[in-house]
């Protein structure tokens, strides 16, 4: 622009010298002209200063803004330190209040089937008996209240001699009392008439019960159980476990019980175990679809910076090893739950368990548990004499690996009661009425995995144990004066202390095509007794067998990816036990022990079975 504002200027000049002097122009106007050039190129100038100003402008703001670049990005790679460690901070506390961080979630369903056939043996059902003379006497007593009775032995006016007789034997507490009460000359015509009542007129049911074959071609159940852990302050978390289990079509437990057979003319419940629902096997034994906490309790670990926890609630005290592996459940089932030859019940209760580092011992643990059975309430002078049903235990696990998990439990189950609380039985509503004394479980057992065997992997169990009644005086008036494993029905035994012993052994192949093949062998002697009635089985516990239980099983696993957690599966399981009973009262501690080819008539309380089979199929999920 200054190159041309000079060529301008030099052609003005130039026509100015240029011309003729005779032009008409006077001396004035070529002055005024020359003042006007010389304005112009002074406006000229300072135009090309202002341009010569927006020009440095502009290369100063481009520099700037070079500069500007280059400190941010000295400050994107080195950003600066206390900024950074905020930022951090902010990314913990996120991470620390997210949902997957502190709450976990799991659980499984699992669909079954059940073939369920057995043999019983020919008794007299106690239960059906007094009920066949109650209801003969009170229609003898109606009709003709001072006439002769239509059963021979007894008249109508002897129905309040009966309801005396029900009102004395329940308050028969000791087993000297029971003596007393059944050589007492006043009852003697009263017991001697019983026989008479085992069939009557007065009712179409025959307490009188031949040898059958019960039958359930199909049984169907759902379970449904919700798994949650809380992480709620450093090294405090709370665990639950809800859960519900029914079978298709009722809302009760009679499917299972054999309740539905003795309403419709059919015997007494089969087992103990398997009488009704109540505290221990609520969400264990097939019952409604409510939705019931099965477990739930805090534990505090690393105590003092140690391996050491303190956990309290309702404990995780069914399905115990080696269970877990029928069911198809963690190889390693951790350091909770106890031995399950020994107990599968419900408990309320505490633990303390510590953990040791020793390299000899690797996974070594100890713990001390103890459980609530039963609260009976308050104790008072008018005739609630009842103590708490506790148990205590001690458990070792000198070795805790993938390749060998070893055990030793000792139990003691103390002031035992003779029925729990349990309602719409085949009894009626039941109740403990008294402490039949304490029972001590002494227990070892193993578990080993060998990888590579064959195509395969093969997994070993076995388990040992050994069960110590420590009777006291007292004996059930409501199950004819039996006591702690003595006696039979008005049969009283004296106070003696019974030793069982069983053991349990099993085997797995599991194949890479994700198929599992398991056997397993229980068997329990005369005075074997067990504290399991919430054991995953139909019939009852078959830990809890006075004889031998056989059970094969095939599992396979669906080759799918996990998607929900790194253990989520799901799977089918098709399996067979069968139960040969030796003695009666499998999984019961009221009353004596009988050799079942012996029963041929005897007034029970339970069904005898000689032999049962049960076939089985599930479809199962865990996520």
């Amino acid at each position: 622009m200054q190159t041309k504002f000079k060529r301008n200027l030099l052609s003005a000049l130039i026509a100015g010298m240029l011309m003729p002097v005779a032009a008409y122009a006077s001396e004035a106007d070529l002055l005024k002209k020359i003042e006007a050039l010389a304005q112009q190129n002074e406006l000229l100038a300072q135009q090309l200063q202002a341009l010569k100003g927006q020009v440095q402008a502009n290369e100063a703001k481009t520099t700037q803004t070079a500069e500007q670049v280059k400190a941010v990005s000295a400050a994107a790679a080195k950003p600066d330190a206390a900024a950074m460690e905020d930022l951090k901070g902010q990314v913990v506390l996120l991470q620390k209040k997210s949902l997957g961080n502190w709450l976990t979630v799991g659980g499984d369903y699992r669909f079954r089937y059940d073939y369920l056939e057995g043999q019983t043996r020919t008794f007299t059902d106690v239960n059906q008996l007094f009920s066949n003379a109650q209801t003969a006497l009170q229609s003898n007593f109606f009709s003709d209240p001072t006439g002769p009775s239509t059963s021979p032995g007894m008249n109508s006016q002897m129905l309040s001699g009966l309801m005396g007789f029900s009102r004395a034997m329940n308050k028969v507490a000791t087993f000297d009392q029971a003596q007393a009460f059944l050589t007492n000359p006043a009852y003697g015509p009263l017991l001697a008439g019983l026989t008479n009542f085992v069939s009557t007129p007065a009712t179409d049911r025959s307490a009188f019960i031949p040898a059958y074959k019960p039958k359930n071609t199909s049984l169907y159940s759902n379970r449904f159980e919700l798994d949650l852990k809380a992480k709620a302050t450093q090294d405090v978390s709370v665990t639950a476990r809800l859960n519900m289990y029914k079978v298709f079509g009722s809302q009760s437990d009679t499917a299972v019980t054999n309740g539905g057979a003795a309403v419709n003319g059919g015997s007494a419940p089969f087992f103990a175990d398997r009488v009704g629902v109540f505290d221990g096997t609520l969400g264990h034994v097939p019952s409604t679809s409510y939705l019931n906490v099965d477990r739930v309790y805090a534990t505090w670990s690393n105590i003092a910076d140690q391996e050491m926890w303190f956990s309290i609630g309702r404990r995780p005290s069914s399905g115990g090893a080696p269970s877990n592996l029928r069911t198809n459940g963690p190889v390693r089932p951790g350091n909770g739950g106890t031995p399950a030859l020994l107990v599968d019940y419900a408990f309320d209760g505490v633990t303390l368990g510590y953990a040791p580092e020793i390299d000899s011992l690797p996974g070594a643990y100890a713990k001390l548990c103890y459980g609530r059975g039963m609260e009976t309430g308050y104790s008072d002078s008018l005739g609630n004499s009842l103590k708490d049903t506790d148990m205590l235990g001690i458990a070792l696990v000198p070795i805790d690996t993938d390749p060998l998990r070893v055990w030793f439990q000792w139990n003691r189950g103390m002031n035992i009661f003779d029925a729990p609380t349990m309602r719409n039985t085949y009894f009626g509503d039941t109740v403990a009425k008294t402490n039949l004394g304490d029972i001590d479980w002494i227990g070892a057992g193993f578990m080993t995995t060998h990888k590579s065997v064959g195509p395969g992997t093969l997994q070993l169990f076995g388990d040992v144990a050994v069960s110590k009644t420590r009777p006291n005086n007292n004996v059930s008036a409501q199950f004819g004066f039996q006591g702690l494993m003595t006696g039979a029905f008005f049969q009283p035994e004296a106070p003696t202390s019974k030793t069982g012993t069983a053991f349990a052994l099993g085997v797995r192949y599991d194949l890479p095509s994700k198929s599992k093949f398991g056997f397993e062998w229980n068997h329990g002697s005369k005075n074997w007794i067990t504290f399991a009635p919430a054991a995953d089985d139909m019939w009852t516990a078959k830990v809890g067998t006075r004889g031998n239980v056989y059970e094969a099983y095939w599992i396979q696993e669906l080759d799918r990816q996990p998607i929900s957690s790194y253990v989520s599966k799901a799977f089918f399981r098709v399996g067979v036990q069968y139960y040969k009973f030796d003695y009666t009262g499998s999984n019961n501690w009221v009353g004596a022990p009988v050799e079942i080819n012996a029963v041929n008539g005897d007034m029970m309380t339970t069904t005898p079975l000689e032999n049962a089979v049960n076939l089985y199929a599930t479809f199962e999920v865990k996520f």
